[in-house]
């Protein structure tokens, strides 16, 4: 591998805990495998699933790195056998299955996409990761059509961010829950029509209401807990629920009668153990149909701050703050 040192910089989760137990390390630079390329990391997003491995709630895969990272961007330096499509010295934004948080990381070709025009590395960065899990839940799973409502819990997070710029840009109504004003006015900025407080606003009926009693036709929750019985609630007939997180419990007392009455769907997914060809056919499908609203700046990641590599344990902070609006990335 020209010009690639044996070794790196990555941050290593020291012991299951606090963002403390976020260290840097040495390691060695890992050897791209056939079908991967091994990219120099210029950025690499932050996300809650970070949090919760570095908890030792949410283990790596079998046979995937212990260093934390989910997605990237930067540049290829090396390249496995039986790579087609990219070349040394080609920019990329990626999703990972970890090992984002370092200076190199080997990542699958298929899980790969160009940088779309006009977006720094900081940007690309902050895409895969919310960008591979709406797209699928909301309009694949979800299949939400132009002149249908979207319901997106956590507006102002990366996954929120996303889903009410992409559920505008495909000509949706968007409503999203957030909790604080200053969350909900960026809400609407990102094209929410109507923002919910749902510390003092009870999401049920300000979405009747907004929908002239009908309810939304498909929610987007990451939430979980109480969410579950009220999203059935708030849903229109032949509503789709896309369950995609748990921050509160993953156990819930429901009436299921609105299931049969409003002939609903609750379905969900996750997205880290998928396969590299499932994975690689979402990838297929953002940049046909989605890479270009970012390409034409229809639709574009909302950065909340930037942190060096070595300080990520104060990006997790941040994270667990819940004070960010949109998502934080690492420098490297």
């Amino acid at each position: 591998m020209p010009n690639v040192p044996a070794r790196m910089t990555a941050i290593a989760i020291r012991a299951p805990g606090g963002p403390e137990m976020l260290v840097p390390e040495e390691r060695p630079v890992p050897q791209p495998a056939p079908g991967e390329v091994l990219v120099k990391v210029v950025a690499a997003g932050v996300n809650r699933p970070d949090v919760m491995q570095r908890m030792g709630h949410y283990p790596p895969p079998k046979g995937a790195t212990d260093i934390p990272g989910l997605e990237l961007a930067g540049e290829v330096v090396a390249l496995g056998p039986g790579v087609q499509r990219w070349k040394v010295g080609d920019a990329m934004t990626a999703l990972v299955v970890g090992g984002g948080y370092a200076e190199y990381c080997a990542v699958p070709e298929p899980q790969a996409l160009p940088i779309p025009a006009g977006l720094s590395m900081i940007e690309a960065a902050a895409m895969p990761e919310t960008f591979f899990t709406v797209y699928p839940n909301v309009f694949e799973r979800g299949a939400l059509k132009a002149g249908e409502s979207l319901l997106v819990h956590g507006g102002s997070s990366g996954i929120g961010t996303v889903a009410i710029m992409l559920g505008k840009a495909f000509g949706a109504r968007v409503f999203a829950t957030a909790g604080s004003a200053e969350k909900c006015e960026a809400c609407m900025r990102l094209g929410a029509e109507v923002a919910i407080n749902y510390k003092s606003e009870d999401f049920v009926a300000v979405a009747k209401k907004a929908t002239a009693d009908k309810g939304v036709d498909v929610v987007l929750d990451i939430v979980g807990g109480d969410y579950i019985d009220r999203n059935y609630d708030v849903a229109a007939v032949e509503g789709r629920i896309i369950q995609i997180a748990f921050q509160a419990s993953p156990k819930a007392t429901v009436d299921f009668r609105r299931m049969l009455g409003k002939r609903l769907h609750h379905t969900g997914s996750g997205l880290r153990p998928r396969s590299v060809a499932d994975k690689g056919k979402i990838a297929q499908a953002l940049e046909a149909k989605v890479w270009p609203l970012v390409a034409a700046g229809k639709v574009k990641p909302v950065i909340d701050s930037t942190y060096p590599l070595a300080r990520a344990a104060a990006a997790h902070e941040r994270m667990e703050s819940s004070q960010h609006i949109g998502k934080i990335v690492l420098t490297v």
